[in-house]
């Protein structure tokens, strides 16, 4: 009896010092310019929250309101679930300064029984939990993390670039994943294709990739190519996607690629990797700025000049962290956050640990994307590329 006693008398002492307004005049401030935050839980704003109230868990306030209100003279008011923890929130904004913090006395409760206006959560409570410490990020929100679920990606090839990207991608929760590969899964792959087991040895590589990716995330659609990327099927298999990471292995399949999503208009994510070094950049044809694949590569070397990994072997980490650095700048085009890597080339050293960037500038004269560039059709690369090996 004298806990629950001692309860009452400290949220007495916290009313006593906390201004505390009913969910009307709350609704009445927030149109004239007060930040209204609701502090409960991400699953719990998943079904709904006030119309155009900020969403900053209880646990988290008082590391990110700067972020949210820098001028402490700023009116805001809480809101939980019943009107507790919003007394215990705005408790915790004055001590850090902020002279104008109220409560909405009753909370959400309070706030849907006057009949105020409610948003639907941009997420469920699964998805709510799942991506909370993503969601976290100002950056990214619910609303880049609704963004991610609608985003379609196109990734070729479930290699060894390809299966780190798979598995980050949809552990990020990117909604629409489309995955060209037409080899099976061999042992020799598993030291660096981690998204396959050995229990899944002769298995094609695109199926096996897509029970891997659904058992990490079942929330994401995975659509599997069971085919080679060809001049005849390469537009309509990018054709309608935010953005293409490329997993290839061989010089013909990467100019059709290139050359196929300048056309459409599509970011390539671009990655090679040789025994113990890598290089990635993003040809970004939506920008006038951004250098293509051609500019780096104007015409294909020859079969002796690029060996693949069955030739040449490759450190099985290596693919890892290039893959990795290909999905967190899809991630970023989609989001359309930070400093894509258009425009730059970096370099990977896996022995001597070092990263290195270079400057990837447009050039004039570029057969892929120069003003006097002339596209003669895909069936024409396919047979530069042959005629280079």
């Amino acid at each position: 009896m004298s806990e629950g006693l001692d309860r009452e008398r400290w949220l007495s002492d916290l009313r006593s010092r906390i201004p505390e307004i009913d969910a009307d005049e709350a609704l009445a401030r927030q149109r004239a310019g007060a930040l209204l935050i609701d502090v409960r839980e991400d699953n719990e704003r998943a079904s709904g929250s006030p119309t155009g109230a900020l969403g900053l868990s209880r646990g988290f306030l008082e590391l990110r309101i700067e972020q949210a209100a820098p001028d402490r003279s700023q009116d805001i008011l809480m809101l939980c679930g019943s009107g507790q923890r919003s007394l215990l929130a705005a408790e915790a904004l004055q001590r850090m300064g902020y002279g104008r913090v109220s409560s909405v006395a009753g909370g959400m409760g309070a706030w849907k029984t006057a009949g105020l206006p409610v948003s639907a959560g941009a997420l469920d409570a699964d998805a709510a939990e799942r991506y909370s410490r993503q969601v976290l990020l100002p950056q990214v929100g619910e609303a880049g993390q609704a963004r991610l679920a609608q985003a379609r990606m196109v990734v070729l090839g479930a290699g060894g670039l390809g299966s780190p990207a798979l598995l980050y991608l949809a552990a990020a929760g990117v909604g629409h994943i489309t995955l060209i590969d037409d080899d099976r899964v061999e042992r020799s792959n598993l030291h660096r294709q981690v998204v396959h087991g050995d229990a899944r040895v002769g298995m094609d590589k695109a199926e096996s990739a897509r029970m891997t990716m659904t058992a990490l995330n079942p929330r994401i659609q995975v659509t599997t190519v069971i085919d080679r990327l060809r001049a005849d099927n390469v537009e309509d298999l990018i054709r309608g996607h935010d953005v293409v990471i490329d997993g290839a292995d061989n010089f013909a399949t990467r100019y059709l690629l290139a050359a196929a999503t300048r056309r459409l208009g599509v970011p390539m994510v671009y990655a090679a990797i040789e025994r113990f070094t890598g290089q990635v950049s993003v040809f970004d044809p939506r920008r006038d700025d951004s250098p293509c694949y051609r500019c780096l590569f104007p015409e294909p070397p020859s079969a002796a000049d690029a060996p693949n990994c069955a030739e040449a072997g490759v450190l099985g980490v290596l693919p890892g962290t290039l893959g990795l650095v290909q999905a967190t700048e899809a991630i970023k085009l989609v989001l359309g956050i930070g400093q894509p890597l258009v425009g730059r080339l970096l370099m990977y050293d896996a022995l001597g640990m070092r990263f290195r960037e270079l400057s990837l500038r447009r050039d004039p004269g570029c057969p892929g994307c120069g003003p006097g560039a002339r596209f003669e059709g895909y069936v024409d690369l396919e047979r530069m590329c042959s005629a280079a090996g």
